[in-house]
């Protein structure tokens, strides 16, 4: 049975619910997530992978708090929502070129860093169509489809446990074929929008 709101984004709304009467702002949070992403990202290209993981699985869940605060104060903006975007992928390209480049200097073997490139230029390609299609269509055109309560960019937050694990050259590879399958089937979407545009 579908939510209309996923577990995270209701766990984040009562989190910054007491900020509602404070002079924090939604883009204040976005900061927030900004920094706590390129710390992870930093710590993952360092060889720091567990550390880093932590740090993006927190970031992830942060990136709640700006939108849910805008919501409760009326504070949204287009910059902001722009400021978030930029953001989101910012903090995801590096992800994968982070932990490529992390790899590449715990194994020796430079094919982690073109892992790690492709998967990020391949998100690289992601963010502006979703993007031109949200600001054409709606946010109903890239609302990702959400299973009782859990949406497909949750699987983030096992980050850690794939760190942890020994698990980052495998996850490594899989991102590597999945990104760019994943790019494909936005790119036919935005191509199918377009058309239906202009017919």
């Amino acid at each position: 049975m579908a939510m209309d709101k996923p577990w995270d984004a209701m766990l984040a709304a009562r989190l910054v619910a007491p900020l509602r009467a404070t002079a924090v702002t939604p883009n204040h949070l976005t900061t927030v997530r900004l920094i706590t992403g390129l710390a992870g990202v930093y710590l993952l290209a360092r060889g720091a992978l567990n550390a880093g993981a932590w740090l993006v699985a927190l970031s992830t869940f942060l990136d709640h708090t700006d939108g849910e605060l805008a919501r409760m104060t009326g504070k949204g903006s287009r910059l902001g929502h722009i400021y978030d975007l930029a953001s989101d992928a910012v903090i995801t390209i590096g992800m994968f070129l982070g932990l490529g480049m992390g790899l590449a200097g715990i194994t020796g073997s430079h094919s982690a860093t073109a892992l790690g490139a492709v998967a990020g230029v391949s998100v690289a390609g992601i963010f502006p169509m979703r993007h031109d299609m949200e600001a054409r269509l709606g946010k109903v055109a890239t609302r990702q489809p959400n299973f009782a309560g859990f949406e497909p960019e949750d699987i983030l937050y096992l980050f850690p446990l794939v760190t942890h694990g020994g698990y980052a050259m495998g996850f490594l590879k899989l991102t590597a074929v999945g990104a760019p399958a994943a790019a494909l089937v936005v790119l036919a979407l935005f191509i199918r929008s377009r058309r239906g545009a202009s017919a």
